[in-house]
């Protein structure tokens, strides 16, 4: 007994079920992420008219954030995870910059804490090798006319 093959004809359309599965679960990673991507340390910053910092830079930026009871928290592109201390603050600085010197620096002081703090956490940064620092702040309140 010979079985005969019936030869198909070539399908014209596309199939894209695949792609459908693959967009929802691209979607549900997505959905899960976002939530973690959000800077994690609340600040006050001061409100002052000053020009946007460019950000020409290839390298995510070191960020250290003093909240409003005096707490060092560093950041580089991820979420800060815990208070530091003056000693660890000096450290973890020291290790970025050695690695990379030529990154930007940037502290975010809470309005509300005290100068001699920010100046603090500016200090140790200039200690561990950086060049320079900036502060960061909001541009003021849009003023609304009666």
């Amino acid at each position: 007994m010979s079985r005969r093959y019936r030869r198909r004809k070539p399908m014209a359309q596309i199939n894209v079920v695949p792609y459908i599965d693959v967009m929802l679960v691209l979607l549900v990673i997505f959905l899960v992420t976002a939530p973690l991507l959000k800077q994690g340390v609340k600040v006050d910053l001061p409100r002052v008219p000053s020009k946007p910092v460019s950000s020409q830079a290839s390298q995510v930026p070191l960020t250290v954030t003093v909240n409003a009871s005096g707490a060092f928290f560093v950041s580089q592109g991820a979420n800060p995870a815990q208070p530091l201390d003056a000693a660890a603050l000096r450290h973890i600085a020291t290790e970025v910059l050695r690695k990379h010197p030529k990154i930007q620096v940037y502290v975010r002081g809470d309005s509300h804490v005290s100068y001699g703090r920010v100046v603090e956490a500016m200090g140790i940064l200039q200690q561990a090798g950086a060049d320079k620092v900036g502060l960061v702040t909001e541009p003021p309140a849009a003023k609304t006319r009666p």
